[in-house]
């Protein structure tokens, strides 16, 4: 089944943040940072079902190489990422969305 993908407004924020923040040190990081998200999300729309139950009806995958969870809730026809959280930063702040 193919579902249309939609991601939060806050959680294009986080995309930014952490791709400005990678960016400012390294293009080689944010380039690696964009390729294994991007990879994240495709492992979501292909399997969503394959991916851990979490808070809130959302499952989570976790980056290999980087400190960041990919947070998504599946729909009937909607993949929706709802965050892209730093795994040390403000445990849950995103359970609200």
């Amino acid at each position: 089944m193919n579902r249309k993908l939609t991601v939060h407004s806050e959680a294009e924020a986080e995309i930014l943040q952490a791709l400005t923040w990678y960016g400012e040190r390294s293009r080689v990081a944010a380039r690696a940072f964009v390729q294994e998200l991007t990879s994240m999300v495709t492992l979501a729309t292909r399997s969503p079902e394959s991916w851990p139950r979490s808070y809130g009806n959302t499952r989570q995958i976790v980056f290999p190489r980087f400190p960041f969870n990919l947070v998504f809730r599946v729909r009937e026809e909607t993949i929706e990422i709802v965050a892209v959280a730093h795994q040390r930063r403000r445990p849950s702040y995103w359970h609200l969305r």
